[in-house]
């Protein structure tokens, strides 16, 4: 019987999910974005921080790259002792971040990898070439799935493009197969009428799309929402066309229901199917008695000598 029951728990464990990220302080993007994102589709996530981004809510003033060696460990140590089902990579920061986790991923090689390439145009121009160049040839290769903005994409995978028209999803598709990239999600390509698509696509077609109403705000941290909740809905056993279209739909209304704390761009609500409704409660009821303690004060937050 105590058999039986250890199975069902772990049945019903939420799916385990490998995220190498830097940490964000600002809450907008990296590892507080897929933590809260992996937590809100049910998964459990499992971080691994890469680096440190010295930002707010508006913009990134520098990194701080983790040694390739304490990201290696992390992620071995937790390996060793959970189940993961999918793995996430985000902005690790250096060429030799890459090369540890692109070993890492060999070693696991049945475990999908759902890579996202952020805009980084506020990095150094000779880093943004290093970084760009050992992501292509290093992680690109082990990459299930590779996540991006079809402006970055496409100056990133098609440099040389000189086409009358933008590249579609499936050129980007092509040119990220060259690389060992079965399937590329883009994001982001314009449309008339202030509408966006996003396409799921191989080299050969078009595997699924979604378009959607562009939001009169600027944004920050909806690339890692949207790339952390497909790699948690893909370690929940969803197959990929389904999963993409579960993940862009909760980006939509993470986005809908996103809010602005600072003074810099809006922040996608995570969390937004855990805000009471309007209608529920009222805001002028008195708190719990068992809360209204009398006469209870904060200490003040200084050194006793």
């Amino acid at each position: 019987m105590a058999d039986f029951a250890d199975e069902a728990s772990d049945e019903a464990s939420p799916a385990c999910v490998l995220v190498f990220n830097a940490s964000d302080p600002s809450g907008a993007g990296g590892l507080t974005a897929d933590i809260s994102t992996i937590a809100s589709v049910g998964g459990h996530p499992i971080a691994v921080v890469t680096g440190a981004y010295a930002r707010d809510t508006a913009e990134i003033f520098d990194h701080f790259s983790f040694d390739d060696e304490a990201v290696s460990e992390q992620a071995r140590i937790v390996l060793e002792d959970l189940p993961v089902q999918a793995i996430k990579v985000g902005f690790v920061g250096s060429p030799e971040n890459i090369s540890a986790i692109a070993e890492i991923a060999a070693d696991y090689d049945e475990v999908p990898v759902i890579a996202y390439m952020p805009n980084l145009s506020w990095w150094q121009d000779d880093l943004i070439d290093q970084y760009l160049d050992a992501f292509r040839a290093l992680l690109l290769p082990q990459a299930s799935v590779l996540v991006g903005n079809h402006s970055t994409l496409w100056r990133w995978l098609l440099p040389e493009w000189r086409g009358e028209r933008s590249p579609t999803a499936r050129d980007i598709a092509r040119a990220a197969a060259e690389m060992g990239v079965p399937y590329t999600l883009v994001t982001g390509i314009p449309l008339p009428e202030q509408f966006v698509e996003n396409v799921l696509a191989s080299p050969q077609t078009v595997l699924g799309s979604g378009k959607f109403e562009l939001f009169d705000a600027t944004f920050s941290g909806a690339g890692d929402t949207l790339s952390a909740a497909l790699t948690a809905l893909v370690a929940s056993g969803n197959d990929l066309g389904e999963a993409t279209s579960e993940a862009l739909s909760y980006l939509d209304r993470c986005l809908d229901a996103g809010f602005r704390p600072g003074m810099g761009h809006i922040i996608p609500d995570r969390m937004f199917w855990a805000q009471p409704d309007e209608e529920d409660g009222d805001e002028d009821e008195p708190l719990d008695e068992t809360l209204a303690i009398e006469g209870f004060v904060m200490p003040p937050h200084d050194t006793k000598h």
